[in-house]
């Protein structure tokens, strides 16, 4: 009498391969969205024409970049770097009693045309930087040899500031205002030679 190959119940397995297309599943629903069901930082970039950061100017590099910087001067920016075609600056505020707000500029000032021709764009980028103050405790305990070991704790605390936002200042009113300023300082400039 043959005996007929007994059939392994696949009950086990059914567990698993339902956890393997939970997984799977999962994993395509991140590499889409970015994880966490929100779109990615990067998928808000549209790189379109109409939003830029950038002004052509009737001026050369020199007198271009000239005006970046007087016109942060002008509004109480700190210049850093001042290089020929290239201007840094940063602005410090306190909206809040606990609260430091820092906006850096950068400017990068390249010819533009033909040789020979005195146009320039300008291409800004503004950051703002967030901090807040952060108390640290600190604790000590001092003893007396004297009277005995009796010890007095001393508390104090230690404030820091700590960066908890950045972000590039968007494309805009901000950026058209300093534009504006520019311009202005490029033709003061102008009538001056």
């Amino acid at each position: 009498m043959s005996k007929t190959p007994s059939r392994r119940p696949m009950l086990p397995l059914i567990p698993l391969l339902l956890a393997a297309c939970a997984l799977s599943a999962c994993a395509d629903l991140g590499s889409k969205s970015g994880g966490g069901g929100k779109r990615a930082v990067y998928q808000n970039e549209r790189f379109q024409s109409d939003e830029t950061f950038s002004r052509l100017f009737d001026a050369d590099v020199d007198t271009t970049c000239e005006a970046a910087r007087r016109a942060l001067l002008s509004q109480g920016y700190v210049i850093s770097n001042a290089q020929s075609g290239l201007i840094n600056g940063a602005k410090r505020f306190q909206p809040e009693g606990e609260v430091h707000v820092e906006i850096g500029f950068t400017v990068v000032c390249v010819p533009d045309g033909k040789a020979g021709t005195q146009l320039s764009t300008a291409y800004v980028s503004a950051q703002q930087d967030r901090y807040t103050l952060k108390k640290s405790p600190n604790s000590t305990s001092i003893g007396v040899s004297a009277i005995g070991s009796i010890s007095v704790p001393l508390s104090s605390t230690q404030d820091s500031l700590v960066k908890v936002a950045s972000e590039t200042i968007p494309a805009g009113e901000f950026y058209d205002r300093f534009f504006a300023l520019m311009q202005r300082l490029v033709k003061e400039q102008a009538a001056d030679r």
